[in-house]
């Protein structure tokens, strides 16, 4: 029972890291007491990326006209079909993460897992009865929902990510309490598929730290879709046909069949026994180097858990750096050019610093922004749509960040992502060649302002 590195969770840091550690010689085993791809896979990303893909075609579908496509009759869905499809992609993945590990030697124990202590050199274990030594090990626990402490919430049968991804029946009217990332995926899934759809939030703006330009235009036109959103406002009670928020001193009921939480995730520590091992804590999660080496030199953590970063793609890339500082692989962690991305339709995206932050520092620097009009495929493929790309550039000329509205954004703000951290100048990215048409044209186009 012993072990070169024992990783707990197998969500998008877990189970990449334990495929790079084994493939690289270490002696590895996978703790995940749920379902291996972690809350990504199984009630994240991707199912929530399924059902927004169904609804951009009943988009397209409605919309058909515009292009010169007749559809007979009116355009529906079938929400039972749409639920199938995603659980059939999930299993589908789910199914190729097991292969990932178990072809290059990696040990899964499908169970909780709890730390004991050290003893001898060796972290010790325990999961399902068992005790097991690792020489190393890897936290990627992930992180859970945040469930507010609001006035009746208790007495509801309220929606987390979890059960609205399970859903199969329609309601009339929708409550989404946060227009974070993962709230305004949901308002724009439901609003395609003719809900009632309301957003609540804190703030004076949706999306939180995203690009505030970006985020105003995507509430613009959610706003133009139908969806009522209330900024600065506090739910301060519910019950099971509405929510009541406080907004500029004066209460409001909204109506509201249904309630979805989505105020943000918290890392798991608590039942990980990371205490057995004194851990060091900054801020909502476990403190790392840049090597993702937390204050114990054989523990390391990655993915939501460290709580700077919580995607999964920056989880895959912590967790890589982890393992290459195990085996003596020169890497360090970066979060210079990390990519958001909102797949609302139309998707925003946003990589590197944003104004308010360059502001706030007094940082100088140029803005480079063109509508995505600019682009002739853009135009071609979205008839009547909008958007911008917005590079930052530093006094240098440097490309320090990038923002942007319209399809396919998702797609194309890795180009920008890799120009900043390659520490492109202006020109340097001039010089990349772009296939034409393309809507990633319209970067060229932008730098030549």
């Amino acid at each position: 029972m012993k072990y070169d590195i024992g990783i707990i969770g197998g969500g998008p840091a877990g189970y990449n890291a334990g495929e790079k550690a084994a493939s690289s010689g270490l002696k590895t085993i996978l703790f995940e007491k749920k379902e291996l791809g972690g809350v990504c896979l199984n009630e994240g990303c991707i199912p929530s990326k399924t059902l927004l893909y169904s609804a951009k075609l009943l988009d397209h579908a409605k919309g058909s006209a515009k292009y010169g496509i007749s559809v007979e009759g009116s355009p529906s869905f079938d929400m039972e079909k749409i639920i199938v499809r995603k659980n059939k992609t999930v299993k589908k993945l789910t199914m190729g993460v097991k292969m990932k590990l178990t072809s290059v030697g990696a040990t899964i124990v499908s169970s909780e897992v709890s730390i004991l202590g050290e003893q001898d050199g060796y972290i010790l274990l325990s999961a399902d009865g068992e005790q097991y030594e690792v020489k190393y090990l890897l936290l990627c626990a992930g992180s859970e929902t945040v469930i507010p402490p609001i006035k009746g919430l208790s007495d509801v049968d309220y929606w987390t990510s979890r059960e609205a991804l399970d859903n199969k029946s329609v309601p009339k009217s929708l409550a989404i309490i946060g227009g974070g990332v993962i709230g305004m995926e949901f308002a724009s899934f439901f609003n395609s598929i003719g809900v009632k759809v309301s957003v609540i939030e804190m703030m004076p703006e949706i999306l939180g730290a995203m690009d505030n330009e970006s985020s105003a235009m995507l509430r613009t036109d959610y706003t133009k879709k139908g969806i009522s959103f209330y900024l600065n406002a506090k739910v301060i009670e519910v019950n099971d046909h509405e929510v009541i928020i406080e907004k500029n001193g004066e209460t409001k009921a909204i109506e509201a069949d249904k309630i979805l939480v989505s105020v943000g995730r918290r890392p798991v520590l608590e039942t990980i026994g990371a205490d057995k091992l004194n851990l060091e804590l900054q801020g909502r999660g476990v403190k790392v180097n840049e090597y993702m080496q937390t204050s114990h030199p054989n523990v390391y953590a990655a993915g939501d858990i460290t709580g700077v970063s919580m995607l999964a793609h920056t989880a895959i890339r912590e967790g890589d750096v982890a393992i290459n500082h195990i085996i003596g692989v020169d890497d360090r962690m970066s979060y210079d050019a990390v990519p958001g991305v909102v797949y609302t339709n139309p998707e925003v995206a946003g990589v590197g610093k944003t104004e308010d932050e360059l502001k706030a520092s007094g940082a100088h620097y140029s803005v480079l922004k063109l509508p995505m009009a600019y682009s002739g495929r853009f135009i071609a493929e979205n008839e009547g749509g909008n958007g911008f790309c917005k590079l930052l550039v530093d006094d240098s000329d440097h490309i320090i960040g990038c923002h942007m509205v319209g399809n396919p954004a998702s797609e194309l703000i890795v180009t920008a992502g890799i120009a900043i951290e390659k520490n492109f100048t202006v020109e340097d990215f001039q010089r990349i060649i772009f296939p034409h048409p393309t809507v990633g044209e319209i970067f060229h186009e932008s730098l030549s302002i």
